[in-house]
């Protein structure tokens, strides 16, 4: 079994992967929040699962005051996790987030019922999630989805898959994986639908145009000289 120690050495090579900004292994040790509401987290998971409930919901707050960053202990985080930034995140307690997923600040993995049951999402390996982008309900992101910054994501996406959007719309499947999320690439669909619509609607004007032509013409010609 892995430990707190070697995911530490872990979370720092990712940290490297992830973050450009990364300059060194002190740096991200001491200046990374995300990163330590991860190693803080991990402690409160274990004493939650050993049922030290308030033990672990106070390392919780704690993490929360420390970072920004709002893990519930009951939440399952995966190996190579990377948050960035971290301030305004908040990971409910049924929530799963599989293997190098990549969360960006103010993202949220939410719930929408009171029932003590399965009710935030479940989040496939090497996931990025955008800044402010907010998942609720016990939906499931499929391995190696993008979802968009500002979306908001109420059913299920399947891998492979980029959403944007409020409420989130799924873009064609993705052709080849990239590192991480391009916000200014992008596309929207709102934006494409409405363009089309233009088009049509430019299209049938023309048309009308040329028919009212026809009209006149005709008109013109059955009039006696």
């Amino acid at each position: 079994m892995i430990t707190l120690f070697q995911h530490i050495r872990e979370d720092i090579r990712t940290a490297f992967a992830k973050d450009p900004a990364a300059r060194s292994v002190a740096e991200i040790i001491f200046c990374y929040p995300g990163l330590h509401a991860i190693w803080l987290h991990r402690i409160a998971h274990r004493l939650w699962r050993a049922r030290f409930r308030f033990c672990a919901r106070f390392i919780a707050h704690i993490a929360r005051m420390l970072t920004g960053v709002d893990i519930h202990p009951g939440a399952k985080i995966g190996r190579r996790v990377f948050i960035d930034h971290g301030m305004g995140v908040v990971i409910g307690e049924t929530a799963e987030v599989g293997d190098d997923v990549l969360i960006y600040q103010g993202a949220v993995l939410g719930g929408t019922s009171l029932e003590k049951k399965k009710r935030h999402p479940t989040i496939g390996p090497n996931v990025v999630i955008g800044a402010g982008a907010i998942l609720l309900g016990p939906i499931e992101v499929g391995a190696n989805s993008r979802v968009g910054a500002g979306s908001v994501v109420i059913d299920s996406v399947p891998p492979d898959t980029t959403v944007v959007g409020v409420p989130a719309h799924s873009t064609e499947r993705r052709r080849r994986l990239v590192g991480a999320l391009e916000h200014g690439k992008l596309p929207d669909p709102i934006a494409e639908a409405i363009a089309e619509v233009r088009g049509e609607v430019i299209l049938l004007r023309e048309r009308v145009r040329r028919l009212e032509h026809l009209a006149a013409d005709k008109t013109k010609a059955s009039q006696p000289s």
